[in-house]
């Protein structure tokens, strides 16, 4: 067999990946997942590069030293706090390379017919391949002679995969540049102003709609030989999807959006692996989609939010005028917060956003070794949508060496806070707010969170008086044992330090 070290090579990067996608579920061995990661895209690269249709030797080694800088670049001036709108602009990438794929997937289809024609045959005719001249074949590319092998049937298949790959690339490529702009919080890749909030064209999901009525339409006319130009319209309507999709997704949600994100790249990347018939490339977008649907289910529930919603754009959530707040936010300052730590058995730290923003992790870690030091309970909540990644704090809370045994997920601290002396909140707002529970018409209403108000006495450390990154007013701020310690995270902590016993 003439690609069995292709092949066997592919079964191998399989296996790692599938390795390194289980090890991520758990922070003691992500690292070696990391590194199965590493080993398998290696492998996968050497692989194609000497396997069936090998060649441009220069293209590819130029091309893969430039991508190579740029991710090494990325990886070292990107600040964790810019990971989540990374991640998104990264997921664009995929998509385009989609569309790209799928287009030359056509043009190559197209291509072959010519040459079929000139040599009097059919393209997809039983016995074609085999009457064509040596020397033709010959002189086809890879791609050329895999479509070339092609009965009619396998044709038509790859037409309605091109499709797919191109639509479904076109639909990320545009949502994940919005989702980058609204995490990111400027528009500098954008014509126009983005902000965090839901927005609709008039006439809101009736766009979505039509434009996906509109891209069935253009699939069958360019299955039934309409030419090229149905797949130009149909990728424009791709593209206006996956723009007015996000566009009505507000920033409470954006995490949620991420994983999917995530999960629509996954499959674009696999129906480009169907195009150029590659098996690992199959395997690994299927990985990617199902994992990345499978978190943003997981992410809807822990935000009450309804997976079909999300996906199609916020469809339905509460409406009416929320509740109003009352009472004042009271000030303390870090002798008194000092005080109340110094007294505490018990201390529950809730890192948020904010955290991530002052850099303020290696600060925290610090302060929970004077504490455990001087004999107290400290453990973190961590809620699953705290940050703006998933798995964002853990990663912040890993990368200052804060044990994982003391990082508890929401669901085994949440019963815990009655018996909590003090719960410090880090730059967080939607994931502590009681306005989930109390208030109906809130935008996070039924979402559960970490109800941290229970504790004898509540600190939160925050820039200013201000909603946060969703909007959302916060009723725990107003609370009797809240007090508001007003300042940058990572400085509020650091003044902190020398006074705790």
């Amino acid at each position: 067999m003439d690609n069995a070290f292709t092949i066997a090579a592919y079964v191998v990067a399989g296996v790692l990946f599938i390795l390194s996608l289980g090890g991520l579920s758990g922070q003691e061995s992500a690292k070696r997942a990391v590194w199965y990661g590493i080993v398998g895209m290696g492998i996968a690269v050497l692989a194609t590069l000497f396997g069936p249709g090998s060649g441009l030797w220069l293209a590819s080694l130029v091309l893969i030293a430039g991508g190579a800088a740029v991710g090494y670049q990325l990886a070292t001036k990107v600040e964790m706090t810019q990971m989540p709108e990374l991640v998104a602009i990264m997921h664009s990438m995929v998509g385009l390379a989609a569309v790209f794929v799928g287009f030359n997937a056509d043009v190559m289809i197209n291509f072959m017919t010519g040459v079929y024609e000139s040599a009097g045959q059919v393209l997809g005719a039983a016995d074609a391949y085999a009457a064509m001249p040596e020397e033709t074949i010959k002189e086809l590319s890879a791609f050329g002679q895999l479509i070339a092998k092609k009965t009619s049937v396998e044709i038509g298949i790859l037409r309605v995969e091109l499709v797919l790959g191109i639509w479904i690339g076109a639909v990320t490529f545009t949502g994940s540049v919005i989702a980058y702009a609204k995490l990111a919080g400027r528009s500098s890749l954008l014509p126009f102003e983005i902000d965090t909030s839901a927005k609709k064209l008039p006439g809101g999901h009736a766009w979505n709609i039509a434009a996906a009525s509109l891209s069935i339409l253009l699939l069958i006319v360019y299955l039934s030989g309409g030419g090229s130009w149905a797949l130009v319209l149909l990728t424009i309507a791709g593209l206006f999807i996956g723009y007015h999709l996000i566009m009505g997704i507000g920033g409470a949600d954006m995490p949620v959006v991420v994983s999917m994100l995530n999960s629509y790249s996954g499959w674009a990347a696999a129906a480009i692996g169907f195009s150029l018939g590659n098996d690992l490339l199959i395997v690994v977008g299927a990985l990617v989609g199902s994992s990345g649907a499978i978190l943003s289910y997981i992410m809807c529930k822990a935000m009450n939010r309804s997976f079909v919603s999300v996906i199609l754009g916020g469809f339905g959530g509460p409406t009416g005028e929320q509740m109003a707040v009352e009472g004042e936010q009271i000030a303390i300052d870090a002798d008194g917060v000092a005080t109340a730590l110094n007294e505490a058995d018990s201390v529950v730290i809730i890192p948020g956003y904010g955290m991530a923003v002052a850099q303020a992790q290696q600060s925290v870690a610090e302060m929970t070794r004077k504490l455990r030091a001087a004999g107290k309970e400290v453990r973190f909540a961590i809620h699953p949508v705290a940050g703006r990644l998933p798995g964002h704090m853990n990663v912040l809370l890993a990368e200052a060496k804060v044990p994982y045994d003391i990082v508890l997920e929401m669901d085994e601290i949440n019963d815990d806070f009655p018996d909590t002396d003090v719960a410090i909140v880090i730059g967080s707002n939607d994931i502590v707010n009681p306005a989930a529970q109390d208030d109906p018409n809130s935008p996070i209403a039924g979402m559960p969170v970490l109800e941290c108000w229970k504790a004898k006495q509540v600190f939160v450390s925050k820039r200013g008086q201000g909603t946060g990154y969703s909007g959302i007013e916060n009723p725990l701020f107003y609370k009797d044992n809240t007090r508001m310690f007003y300042g940058d995270a990572k400085a509020s902590i650091d003044s902190l330090l020398p006074k705790i016993d």
